[in-house]
């Protein structure tokens, strides 16, 4: 039986200098010389499972509004906003950056949207229309989100349960923004067990190390045997812990099986502010938390919005910022965040038929890079982004005219 495609002469992630023959949107054969199909010749390139971005905000991006001066302007910035968006206003602005990603080697994304009292469900309706819409080049997950609190917003929780009996996948949580945190905390992990989801909060955004609340989230965690299904996102205040701290703080997220989503371009942008001199880089360290066996990965957040007034939708860009930031320099350490946009993030997701294997879903990007670490060092652009076998987009390579 022949292929529906043959990519032919790349290096494939795991498996080396081999070929891949794809059949029915799947992985048919990982082998070399393989025939009996049409051929992308990819000359040494990268081939790699497609891009898992796990922490987006689509409702909220592109916005015509400058960067904010801190996390509570932004959000402030925003809220300003949130009367006036319509439906269509919402997929227009979220259709600009949905389709940046697919074009940067994404293939699956878990997306907040935020409901409260002056968005109403809207934001949901927009990015539901989007996902059918895109259905043939990405599988969008939605995570309904409370960006500005549950109790000091009276009538969010009832949107939060309507989202959820109508279809959202993740519950979020944002306990910060709460008048009563701790009553945030046990609400959203009482409706993710009623609905049988998985949550996925912002917590502790901030570079104070007291004041936690994610030993609270882990004991929360257990209590509830939600063990694996539970992410955490930003935490900032564990750049500002101390190495022995950071350390008893990971062994109780790896027990408690917490996984942290790194924002490393929101991060950046908002924390470390009224500083004049030794300016905080206020970003979480995935890579230590990681070599303790916290599940960690790297996402994009916000785009050009007032939480990150840049972005291109590129997780390359994101896991390359991360290794500046962490002063990541190795093969191995570059490789490593390489897995923090691709398997690590396939983990935080729990999706069991992620990578390169015969009989898995044909999710395939090709880099302009010979390794992962060189794709992260440099950069790499995406060459071929291949959905479920069908071929999403391609771009030549450049080069000189001489």
């Amino acid at each position: 039986m022949g292929f529906d495609l043959i990519l032919q002469g790349g290096v494939v992630l795991g498996h080396g200098a081999v070929d891949l023959g794809l059949r029915k949107g799947r992985i048919a054969a990982i082998a070399p010389g393989l025939s009996g199909g049409p051929v992308k010749v990819l000359a040494g390139a990268l081939v790699t499972p497609g891009l898992i971005e796990t922490h987006i905000h689509l409702d909220k991006s592109c916005l015509s509004v400058p960067g904010a001066d801190g996390l509570a302007d932004a959000i402030a910035k925003v809220s300003a906003l949130k009367e006036a968006m319509s439906v269509e206003d919402i997929m227009a602005r979220a259709r600009r950056t949905l389709e940046r990603c697919i074009l940067q080697g994404t293939t699956r994304m878990r997306t907040h949207v935020e409901v409260d009292p002056a968005i109403g469900l809207r934001g949901i309706e927009g990015v539901k229309r989007l996902r059918e819409e895109y259905s043939w080049a990405i599988d969008i997950e939605i995570c309904v989100f409370p960006q500005e609190g549950l109790f000091n917003r009276p009538g969010t929780e009832a949107l939060l349960i309507e989202a959820l009996e109508g279809g959202a996948e993740v519950l979020g949580g944002c306990s910060y923004a709460d008048s009563d945190p701790g009553a945030h905390l046990r609400k959203v992990f009482e409706l993710a067990v009623r609905y049988g989801v998985d949550l996925d909060l912002h917590l502790d955004f901030d570079l104070d190390p007291m004041g936690a609340e994610l030993p609270e989230v882990c004991a929360l965690t257990v209590e509830h045997g939600m063990q694996g299904r539970v992410s955490v996102g930003h935490v900032t205040k564990l750049s500002a812990l101390p190495a022995d701290q950071l350390a008893a703080m990971a062994e109780r997220m790896r027990e408690a099986g917490v996984a942290a989503v790194i924002l490393p371009a929101t991060d950046l942008f908002l924390t470390g502010r009224g500083v004049d001199h030794n300016v905080p880089r206020g970003v979480a360290p995935a890579h230590r938390l990681a070599a303790q066996g916290v599940c960690c990965c790297l996402s994009t957040n916000n785009v050009l919005n007032p939480f990150t007034p840049f972005g291109d939708g590129s997780l390359m860009r994101i896991a390359n910022l991360f290794a500046n930031v962490a002063q990541v320099g190795d093969a191995a350490g570059l490789e490593g965040c390489f897995g923090m946009i691709s398997a690590q993030s396939a983990r935080v997701m729990r999706l069991p038929d992620y990578g390169l294997d015969v009989g898995g879903v044909a999710d395939v990007v090709v880099f302009d890079a010979g390794s992962a670490a060189s794709a992260v060092a440099e950069i790499a652009v995406p060459l071929l982004g291949i959905k479920r076998g069908r071929v999403v987009f391609e771009r030549e390579k450049v080069g000189l005219k001489w």
